[in-house]
């Protein structure tokens, strides 16, 4: 009998090559919201904050649970409920491009931190923290 090389069974069922095509770019209708993720609550639910100045408990919707991850700081489309106002569904996640394509279609606010590269703003962001001098005056450790 010939020796094993690939592994057990779940190595024949490997995942096919994940499609990075370019998609169409798709718009928000009537009914739908562009927002931001600001945190992850688990159980395919996160808080979005969306740009009609709302924040919505939202639900990641079935057909991209386990397919497309959604991270905190992702710009993400959702779509609204009639019956409750402060909850949505996510419906789309846009890549960082995509997302720079909707600011300069005018579609996403000015002030929309995109990426973690737009986050930081280089190595001179201040992060509020300030470290002061000690004008030359030795401390020593053993002492305190």
């Amino acid at each position: 009998m010939p020796k094993n090389k690939l592994g057990g069974n779940k190595a024949k069922r490997a995942k096919g090559g994940t499609q990075d095509a370019k998609r169409e770019l798709i718009f928000k209708e009537d009914g739908q919201e562009y927002g931001q993720v600001t945190r992850m609550l688990g159980n395919g639910r996160c808080e979005v904050s969306c740009f009609d100045s709302t924040k919505r408990l939202c639900h990641i919707r079935g057909k991209m649970r386990k397919k497309v991850w959604v991270n905190q700081g992702d710009i993400v489309l959702v779509s609204l409920r009639d019956f409750q106002d402060e909850k949505g569904d996510i419906i789309v996640k846009y890549s960082s491009e995509e997302a720079r394509n909707l600011k300069t279609y005018n579609e996403l606010p000015e002030g929309v931190k995109i990426n973690e590269t737009d986050i930081l703003d280089g190595e001179l962001s201040d992060d509020g923290v300030e470290f002061g001098d000690n004008d030359g005056v030795a401390v020593d450790i053993d002492n305190i």
